[in-house]
C-alpha cells in the first residue's frame, strides 16, 4: 500500500457508485411506490456523493436541496394524494418485459460502442474554479432577467399548489 489516499478514494468511489446503482435498482424493481421513491432518494444521495468527490460542494448541496428535498417530496405528495401505493386491482408487471430487455441491451451495446470509439483527451486545459460568490454575482448581474423569471415561476407554482391543496374534495 504505497498510496493509501488513492485506495481511500477508490474505496469511497466504489461505495458511492454502489449506493447510486443499488438505489436505482431498488427504484425500478420495488412494487411499492413509496419504497421505490425511497430507493430514488438513496440513488440521488449517491449522485450527490459523486459531486462531493469531484470537489463540487455547491453543486452537491443544490442537488440534495432540489432533487432529494423538492422533487422527491413532490413524488411522495403525489403518491399520498392519489391513494394508490399498492393497488391489487391492476397488475404492476408489463407483458413486454422481453422486448424492453432486448431494447435496453441494444442501447447499452450502442453506448459501449460509442465509448470505445471516442477519442479521449489525455490532458485538459485548467479551468478556473467558480466560487459561490462568483456564481451569485453572475446570477444577479448578467443573468438577472432569467433569475427573476425563475423566481416568478416558483411563486406562481407555490400559489397554484396552495390553491389546489385548499380546495375541498367533492365525492359523490
Amino acid at each position: 500500500m504505497s498510496d493509501p489516499l488513492g485506495l481511500l478514494t477508490w474505496t469511497t468511489f466504489g461505495a458511492v457508485a454502489a449506493m447510486t446503482l443499488g438505489g436505482g435498482v431498488l427504484t425500478v424493481t420495488l412494487r411499492n411506490l413509496f419504497h421505490a421513491v425511497l430507493g430514488l432518494v438513496v440513488s440521488l444521495l449517491g449522485v450527490a456523493g459523486v459531486f462531493l468527490m469531484l470537489a463540487s460542494e455547491f453543486v452537491a448541496v443544490i442537488h440534495v436541496l432540489i432533487y432529494v428535498g423538492a422533487i422527491v417530496t413532490l413524488f411522495l405528495f403525489v403518491i399520498m394524494l392519489t391513494h394508490r401505493i399498492d393497488s391489487a386491482e391492476e397488475p404492476q408487471t408489463s407483458r413486454q418485459w422481453f422486448a424492453a430487455l432486448i431494447l435496453g441491451a441494444g442501447f447499452f451495446a450502442m453506448a459501449v460502442s460509442a465509448l470505445l470509439r471516442a477519442p479521449w483527451a489525455v490532458a485538459s486545459p485548467p479551468v478556473e474554479a467558480a466560487s459561490v460568490e462568483t456564481l451569485g454575482r453572475e446570477m444577479l448581474t448578467t443573468h438577472v432577467l432569467a433569475f427573476e423569471a425563475v423566481s416568478l415561476l416558483l411563486i406562481v407554482a407555490l400559489v397554484g399548489a396552495v390553491t389546489l391543496a385548499r380546495r375541498e374534495e367533492t365525492r359523490p
